[in-house]
C-alpha cells in the first residue's frame, strides 16, 4: 500500500485471509486496498466484517470512517474516527481525519442521497472480469462504461477500461482513459504503469519518461519504478540515462532479474561488450533459475559459453521446473552453445526442440499469407502503379532496407548508417502503423491493400506526411534516414506511390542461409513464420515471388544486393549502394565496424567487426536435417546451381 500497488494489495489480502479468514488487521488492509481502488461495496464487506467480529479493535472504526469520508458522509465519518480515538487514543493521525472530516460539512459536503448505492457493486465488476476471462472483452467494456457514467471517479473502471482498449490496440483511448484515472488517483502506481505502457505503445517517449519519473517520485524505494524509466529511456535511445535507472534500481534490490537485464541489453546495445557479458553472468549468479540471461549471452553472436555454463544449462533444463518461455529460451541458447562449439548435430536437436514448442503459441497460417500475397499483386498492378502514380511526396529522405530477417540488412544499415549525410534509426513499425491508420471502405473486409483503388490523389501526399511526422523523433537532423524493418517489403508498391523518391534496398541471401538463419533465431516477438522449416520455406517462396513482381512493375525500383556479395567484394558493393542512394562514396563506409552507434538488432556484435566469410553457407553445416526446408525451396535452389 505504501508503494502506492493497491491492487497487488489486495491480492495480498485475499490470499492471507484465505488462511487466516476473521484477522482484523488483514480484513481492514484489505478494506483499504479496496477504497484506494474505488471499489467501495467489496471494501465495505472486508471492514464489517472487522467491526462486527473485533467491535473493540479501534482500525476497523478508523478504516469505516475512511470509507464513510470517501462515499459521502463525514458526519459518520466522525462518529466512528471518535469511537476508533476512544479505544484506543494513540493512534496516528486520527485527530486530523475528525478534523478534515469537520472541514468538508463547514463547505456543505454532507452525503448526496443515495450516493451509496450509486457505487458499483462487486458482483458488477467480477462479472466483467469473468467476460475477460471468457474472451469477451466488448460485455466487459460495457459494464465498465455503465459504472463510469454512474461514478465517474471511479479509478480501478477507468484503468480496466484502458486495459480493454489496449487489447484492440487502441492505444490513443487507453491514454486518455489512463490520463483521467491518475488525474483523480495520484498516487496509483498501478495505473501509472499501466500509462507508461500506452504511451510507450505510441512511441510517446517523452510523455512516457515524464510518466516515468512521476512513478519515481511517488516510489522511489522500489526497484521496478527505476526499471520502468529505464525502459522508457532505453526506448528513447537515452542509453547512458537508461543505464543509471537500472543500475539505480540494482542499488535497491541488487539481485532484481529484470534490472540485470534491462543493465545488460542496453550495454550490449551501445557497444559495451563485456560490461553486458559481466551483468549478464551476475544475474545468473544472483538469480541460477532463470533462462533469459543464457538466452541473452547467446545471442551476443561473438560470445562463447564456458563448459560450466552448458553444463549448468543443460542442468536446468533437466530440472523441468521452466515455463515455456524458459524452456524455449535455454533450448535456444544451447543449440546456439553447441554451434559454436561445431557439434551441430547437438546444436539442431536443441534448435527443434525449442521451436516446436514455441510455434505452439505463434498464431500463423500460411494459407492466409498466400492470400495476402495474392491480394497485393493483384492490387499493384502495372496499369494502377500507372494511373495513381504522380500525387506523392517528394522527400527523398527515407533509405527502406526490406527483406527477410537474417539477410544481412543490419550490415547494410551499419554501412550507410557510416556516411555523413544518413543517420541510422532501427527497425520502426511506422510504415506499418500508417498503412493501419488508412481508412477502410467497408471493414473488415477492405482492410489493406484492398482499400487503395479509388482513393483521392491527394491522400497519397497525406499518407507520405503522416510517415514523416511519425519517423521525425527518430531523426537528429541528417539529410537522410535509413528504416530498416525487413518486414517493409510487403508496402513496396505504396512506397511507390507515397514516396517515389525514397530509396528502397532488399537485403538478399542464400535461401538456406536465410531462412536457416531465421529459424535459429528466437526473436522476441514478431516473426511467427520462423519457426517451422517447412513453414518458413514457404513463406520465403512467398516472398520470392512478391519481390519479382515488384521487379516486374516497377523496374529499377528497387536494388537487391546479396549478402554473399558483399563479404566477397566490400567496396564494388559499397560504391554501387551508394550510387543507387544517390550519395557520393566516403570511405567510412568500408570502415562501418568503427561507426559508434546503438544497434539494437542480434547482429550487434557482429557489425561491429570487420567482415568474415564463416556465415557464407553455414547452412551445409546442418544440411542432414534440412531435407523438407530444401524440398521446398527447390524451384529457388535449382536457379543458384
Amino acid at each position: 500500500m505504501r508503494s502506492g500497488d493497491a491492487e497487488q494489495a489486495i491480492a495480498a489480502c485475499v490470499e492471507a485471509l484465505a488462511q487466516h479468514p476473521s484477522d482484523p488487521n488483514i480484513l481492514c488492509l484489505a478494506g483499504r486496498a479496496l477504497i484506494a481502488l474505488r471499489r467501495l461495496d467489496e471494501a465495505r464487506t472486508y471492514i464489517e466484517k472487522a467491526r462486527s467480529s473485533h467491535s473493540q479493535f479501534a482500525l476497523g472504526h478508523e478504516t469505516y470512517g475512511d470509507l464513510m469520508l470517501v462515499e459521502g458522509g463525514p458526519e459518520e465519518a466522525i462518529k466512528s474516527y471518535q469511537t476508533a480515538a476512544e479505544l484506543d487514543p494513540q493512534l496516528p493521525a486520527i485527530e486530523a481525519k475528525i478534523k478534515r472530516a469537520r472541514e468538508l460539512i463547514s463547505q456543505g459536503q454532507t452525503p448526496a442521497p443515495g450516493r451509496r448505492k450509486e457505487m458499483a457493486s462487486a458482483g458488477e465488476m467480477a462479472r466483467a472480469e469473468q467476460l475477460e476471462k471468457n474472451g469477451e472483452p466488448e460485455k466487459a467494456e460495457a459494464i465498465y462504461r455503465s459504472i463510469l457514467r454512474r461514478d465517474p471517479d471511479h479509478v480501478e473502471a477507468m484503468r480496466l477500461l484502458a486495459a480493454t482498449a489496449t487489447t484492440h490496440k487502441q492505444y490513443r483511448d487507453a491514454e486518455v482513459f489512463l490520463l483521467q484515472a491518475v488525474s483523480r488517483a495520484p498516487d496509483y502506481g498501478r495505473a501509472w504503469l499501466d500509462l507508461i505502457a500506452a504511451q510507450l505503445a505510441q512511441d510517446k517517449f517523452p510523455e512516457a519518461i515524464t510518466s516515468a519519473r512521476r512513478l519515481v517520485e511517488l516510489v522511489p524505494d522500489r526497484a521496478d519504478s527505476y526499471i520502468t524509466l529505464g525502459n522508457a529511456q532505453a526506448r528513447a535511445d537515452l542509453g547512458e540515462e537508461a543505464i543509471a535507472s537500472y543500475q539505480a534500481a540494482l542499488d535497491i534490490a541488487p539481485t532484481h532479474p529484470g534490472a540485470f537485464a534491462g543493465l545488460g541489453q542496453l550495454l550490449k546495445t551501445v557497444g559495451r561488450q563485456e560490461e553486458a557479458v559481466a551483468a549478464y553472468r551476475q544475474n545468473i549468479d544472483a538469480n541460477p533459475s532463470i533462462a533469459e540471461p543464457y538466452w541473452s549471452l547467446a545471442n551476443m553472436k561473438t560470445f562463447r559459453f564456458t563448459d560450466d555454463e552448458m553444463a549448468n544449462m543443460e542442468g536446468l533444463l533437466a530440472k523441468d521446473q521452466l515455463n515455456d518461455l524458459g524452456q524455449v529460451q535455454l533450448c535456444n541458447a544451447l543449440g546456439l552453445g553447441y554451434e559454436r562449439l561445431r557439434d551441430y548435430d547437438s546444436a539442431f536437436r536443441y534448435f527443434e526442440r525449442c521451436n516446436i514448442r514455441r510455434r505452439q503459441s505463434e498464431a500463423y497460417d500460411p494459407v492466409e499469407n498466400e492470400v495476402y500475397t495474392d491480394a497485393l499483386i493483384e492490387v499493384f498492378s502495372e496499369q494502377f502503379l500507372a494511373e495513381a502514380s504522380g500525387h506523392g511526396s517528394a522527400n527523398d529522405a527515407p533509405i527502406f532496407i526490406v527483406g527477410l530477417p537474417r539477410s544481412g540488412s543490419t550490415l547494410l544499415e551499419q554501412i550507410l548508417a557510416s556516411h555523413s549525410q544518413v543517420e541510422g534509426t532501427h527497425e520502426l513499425s511506422d510504415l506499418s502503423g500508417v498503412v493501419r491508420s488508412i481508412p477502410r471502405k467497408n471493414p473488415p473486409k477492405d482492410r489493406f491493400p484492398g482499400n487503395l483503388p479509388g482513393m483521392k490523389q491527394e491522400a497519397w501526399a497525406r499518407i507520405a506526411g503522416n510517415y514523416l511526422q511519425r519517423t521525425e523523433k527518430y531523426r537528429g537532423g541528417s539529410p537522410r534516414f535509413i528504416d530498416k524493418n525487413p518486414n517493409n517489403f510487403v508496402y513496396a508498391g505504396l512506397l511507390q506511390l507515397i514516396l517515389p523518391n525514397a530509396r528502397i534496398i532488399n537485403a538478399r541471401r542464400h535461401p538456406l542461409d536465410s531462412c536457416f538463419g531465421s529459424y535459429k533465431q528466437l526473436f522476441a516477438n514478431g516473426q511467427p513464420f520462423s519457426y517451422d522449416l517447412t513453414e518458413i520455406g514457404e513463406y520465403y517462396l512467398q516472398y520470392q515471388r512478391l519481390m519479382d513482381h515488384w521487379h516486374t512493375v516497377m523496374p529499377g525500383r528497387v536494388l537487391d544486393v546479396e549478402y554473399e556479395n558483399v563479404v566477397a567484394d566490400l567496396e564494388t558493393q559499397v560504391r554501387r549502394i551508394l550510387d543507387y542512394c544517390g550519395l557520393p562514396f566516403e570511405e567510412a563506409c568500408l570502415n562501418f565496424h568503427q561507426t559508434d552507434r546503438a544497434v539494437r538488432t542480434a547482429s550487434s556484435e557482429q557489425v561491429r567487426t570487420p567482415l568474415y566469410a564463416s556465415s557464407v553457407d553455414l547452412w551445409r553445416n546442418y544440411e542432414a536435417h534440412l531435407g523438407e526446408l530444401v524440398e521446398v525451396l527447390s524451384p529457388l535452389l535449382a536457379d543458384r546451381e
